[in-house]
């Protein structure tokens, strides 16, 4: 039998006019409040959170957002919104201010995943008094520069593995300036980063295993709402992209609040020796590196417990 939690819930929530929905657990009233930013763009992972991190709602009041037109909040309406980087940087910031006035706080700890960081850099520059701390997972740093180094990832190592098919479709797709020349190229390069660990570290799988297996063992969704959840990632993955790969944080040279990297060792999604020379430019009242040797993209996921402990103990050190 599962743990029971006091505080253990689904909700609709309205930010900036949107409905929306929210995951909560918590094991007692009155705890810090932990936002979860989640990748794609349009791709939750509050299945995963519940399922892996439930370990940290004895200290912390987990809240999971599905973002404007994802997963629990995708609505077919969302098709004729003229959508962009900045709307949800708004929701975000609407949302954290629902949160600190829904659960009495003054601030919530931001815990960003890959398009979450995207979203989550601008929220922590623009409201550092909303936020207690900032985790990232997938350090977005640079568009070009990271699509740059995803796909020459993937192209290396077909070459090393002498995967012939493997180097036919990646030749002649090489982003430029963090585009590719079509959305189905974009993910022809996905699916080899997935193949060959820099996605998924253990268990290499696809691009479409590694999300839809988890999602559906979770039972976090009904079948209708996996399907809206692949309708809303599939759009806004496509509508987002331009925004996404536009954006360039190597000149943020200072965080006003605490910030704690997990970055898994192994990612070529958001490479690490980005991330990692972004993270060592970077001023903050406290920050810490920890790299997960056993992980690329997730290692919320693929060393779950260890990230949650090491999480948890950095926030410590922080005094939060």
């Amino acid at each position: 039998m599962g743990k029971d939690y006091l505080l253990d819930y689904e909700a609709a929530v309205t930010v900036n006019g949107d409905a929306q929905n929210i995951r909560v657990r918590a094991a007692k009233e009155g705890l810090p409040v932990m936002l979860f930013l989640h990748g794609g763009p349009g791709v939750p992972d509050r299945h995963n959170v519940i399922t892996n991190q439930s370990a940290l709602a004895e200290k912390y009041t987990l809240v999971c957002w599905d973002q404007r037109g994802s997963g629990k909040s995708y609505r077919k309406s969302i098709r004729s919104e003229k959508l962009s980087l900045r709307t949800y940087v708004d929701d975000a910031a609407a949302l954290t201010e629902l949160l600190c006035e829904k659960f009495n706080v003054g601030k919530v700890v931001v815990a960003a995943h890959s398009w979450g960081t995207i979203v989550g850099m601008p929220l922590v520059l623009e409201h550092p008094e909303r936020i207690a701390a900032y985790i990232a997972q997938g350090v977005f740093v640079s568009g070009g520069e990271n699509e740059d180094e995803s796909y020459r990832f993937c192209l290396e190592e077909a070459r090393r593995r002498g995967d012939e098919r493997a180097i036919k479709r990646l030749s002649g797709i090489r982003p430029v300036n963090g585009k590719y020349p079509n959305d189905k190229a974009m993910k022809i390069q996905r699916d080899y980063l997935s193949r060959y660990g820099g996605g998924v570290w253990k268990g290499k799988k696809g691009l479409f295993a590694s999300i839809l297996t988890p999602l559906i063992r979770s039972g976090e969704y009904s079948w209708k709402q996996i399907f809206d959840y692949a309708a809303g990632a599939l759009y806004l993955s496509k509508t987002l992209w331009d925004d996404a790969v536009a954006a360039d944080y190597r000149s943020v040279a200072e965080l006003k609040v605490p910030v704690i990297v997990t970055q898994g060792a192994h990612d070529y999604n958001t490479p690490t020796s980005l991330a990692k020379a972004w993270f060592d430019r970077l001023d903050a009242p406290f920050k810490k590196w920890i790299e997960f040797s056993e992980s690329a993209h997730s290692p919320i996921n693929e060393e779950s417990e260890k990230w949650g402990k090491e999480v948890s103990e950095a926030l410590s050190e922080a005094g939060i």
